[in-house]
């Protein structure tokens, strides 16, 4: 099996590793169980969602849109709260933009919006 580098999902992959990142530095910094689990939740149902995006075809975005659309409206809900832009509006802000470019890019292959 040969692997096309240029369908490979860089910026899914970047953004799965930096939400679990995030959420075990949330965890060593203030002891926050509920950091950790979200971070890593997130995180891994993101990598999955852009392997679906990289390896198969056609491309299975939905995974990866979800995630991030559930992800932006709480961080979205914590910055609102807070107005404090770590790590809560920067994820928020990311999480929109990967929102963005999944429906500019995999928009055809979104069941509910798609052309297939």
């Amino acid at each position: 099996m040969t692997v096309d580098w240029s369908r490979i999902d860089y910026i899914g992959f970047i953004f799965a590793i930096l939400v679990a990142c995030g959420g075990i530095f949330g965890y060593v910094k203030a002891q926050s169980m509920a950091s950790l689990a979200a971070g890593v939740t997130f995180g891994i149902l993101l990598g999955i969602g852009a392997y679906l995006t990289s390896f198969f075809d056609p491309p299975k975005p939905l995974l990866q849109l979800v995630a991030a659309i559930m992800l932006a409206f709480v961080m979205g809900f914590r910055f609102y709260g807070s107005r404090k832009v770590m790590p809560a509006g920067l994820i928020f802000i990311i999480s929109v933009g990967v929102i963005v470019r999944d429906f500019i890019i995999y928009r055809k292959y979104l069941p509910f919006i798609g052309d297939n």
